[in-house]
């Protein structure tokens, strides 16, 4: 496995190989976004929407929505110079290792950990690994998306 850091373009699965590598830019995630989040979802756990409700539960502050930072991870992989020529996300599986806070800032780095055919000649599905890190590097959540894209 080679790793390769794809260089700006539009990819389809025979354009990619395992071990090639998308780094995407950061992205504040501030209190504002929390609160949109919540109030678009209707998720008003106490622990987004005040930082003693936060500290009551252990953490330091306001703590962002699991969901909201995959949401923005989605969003940084479609704003990236280098995209893959998706038709469909087929799932993601997904773990959140740690807190994001209201004003940290989140980056992530996808790999292609695997790749198949499909039985259409035209399409292709992409195993992408995806790591998501906070501004000190430290990693808050993991997690794999299969990707249909196009041959």
């Amino acid at each position: 496995m080679t790793e390769r850091l794809l260089p700006p373009g539009h990819f389809g699965c025979d354009d990619v190989g395992v071990g090639d590598r998308i780094d995407t830019a950061q992205v504040l995630v501030s209190a504002d976004l929390i609160d949109a989040f919540a109030a678009l979802t209707g998720d008003r756990f106490a622990i987004h929407l005040s930082d003693q409700a936060a500290q009551d539960h252990g953490f330091p502050a306001r703590v962002a929505h699991g969901l909201l930072v995959l949401s923005l991870v989605d969003g940084l992989k479609n704003q990236c110079p280098a995209q893959f020529r998706a038709i469909a996300s087929l799932g993601w599986t997904w773990t959140f290792r740690a807190a994001v806070l209201a004003g940290d800032s989140i980056a992530a780095s996808i790999s292609v950990t695997e790749k198949r055919p499909t039985r259409r000649t035209d399409r292709g599905i992409l195993q992408l690994t995806f790591t998501v890190s906070n501004q000190r590097g430290e990693v808050v959540q993991l997690g794999q998306n299969l990707l249909m894209v196009r041959r």
